[in-house]
């Protein structure tokens, strides 16, 4: 059984684990998503194929899975349910929906649980040999480089082995780990191998984080998922001022659709020099197109802003 796979088995109800370890091991080690929707069977995403388990699930056996993911501690997590989500140990992300709580306008908290999503991470050592060539220039130095591309199309897990193997190759990297996805830290300890050069700010709100690291950590590069909001973007900026390179993602499907998100106008004005496209055609991380900013456009470029 692969560790990350085991990292979701033991937070299961004695009984729903026992299932899935019955399982075959090509369906439980390749599985991307266990669902769990009230009156439905339970469902597993796996090879592109999905299979269902027997049990119906109803509320007692919800609040039971619900509890165990959050430690039987729902203050812990609260401010993580108000996003819809949690992270547990190993950077799987949670999905949570039920009945919204409202405070002055603000989503406070979700409770009576009526459906869960567990999204499995993973490491995959060695993704990002075939995209590192287009990051690094000749000179040793590096492109601030956006990763676009729709959910599950392996953005945080190109994005994990590209900080590997950046800092295995000499730069120092500072990764703000807002969601615990990328590092899977717990406890102080990570669950991927992020490379020896590399400093790990977890749980802290980009726009935060990315400036605490340029104080504290002279990082060569900053590297974080699911840029995006508005806050984030004096923090983009401050990084850049401060000559320290970028790597990041977003969700997207093309050009325009950067474009018209809230950071647009860096995209327009050139703030990345590289942008990497995937897909999930032939498979889950694969690059679709690269582009180049027209000042950073050299020998290698796929194509041109």
């Amino acid at each position: 059984m692969e560790k990350n796979i085991e990292n979701i088995l033991i937070k299961m109800p004695q009984d729903l684990e026992k299932t899935f370890r019955a399982l075959p091991d090509a369906i439980i080690n390749n599985a991307e998503e266990f669902r769990f929707r009230i009156g439905q069977p339970i469902s597993i995403i796996s090879l592109n194929e999905e299979y269902h388990i027997s049990y119906a699930v109803d509320y007692e056996m919800l609040n039971n899975l619900i509890n165990r993911l959050l430690n039987y501690s729902y203050y812990a997590y609260e401010t993580e349910l108000a996003n819809g989500y949690i992270t547990i140990e190993g950077g799987h992300r949670v999905g949570v929906c039920g009945k919204v709580v409202l405070d002055k306008g603000n989503i406070r908290l979700i409770k009576d649980i009526s459906s869960l999503n567990i999204r499995c991470s993973r490491e995959v050592i060695g993704a990002s040999e075939e995209c590192i060539k287009n990051i690094v220039k000749a000179d040793g130095s590096i492109h601030n480089t956006l990763i676009v591309s729709p959910p599950k199309c392996g953005k945080t897990t190109l994005l994990r082995d590209l900080i590997r193997n950046l800092s295995n190759k000499g730069y120092k990297v500072g990764v703000c780990d807002e969601r615990s996805e990328i590092a899977g830290s717990y406890k102080g300890n990570t669950c991927y191998d992020l490379g020896p050069r590399t400093d790990i700010l977890d749980g802290c709100p980009k726009e935060q984080g990315i400036i605490m690291l340029i104080r504290a950590m002279s990082p060569h590069i900053i590297a974080t998922d699911e840029i995006g909001k508005r806050a984030d973007i004096y923090a983009i900026e401050a990084a850049m001022c401060a000559g320290i390179n970028l790597i990041t993602t977003i969700h997207g499907n093309s050009y325009e659709d950067i474009l018209n998100s809230q950071i647009g106008d860096l995209v327009k004005r050139g703030i990345f020099s590289c942008i990497i496209f995937l897909s999930n055609v032939p498979k889950t991380g694969s690059i679709r197109e690269v582009l180049y900013a027209k000042q950073h456009n050299g020998d290698n470029s796929n194509n041109v802003m």
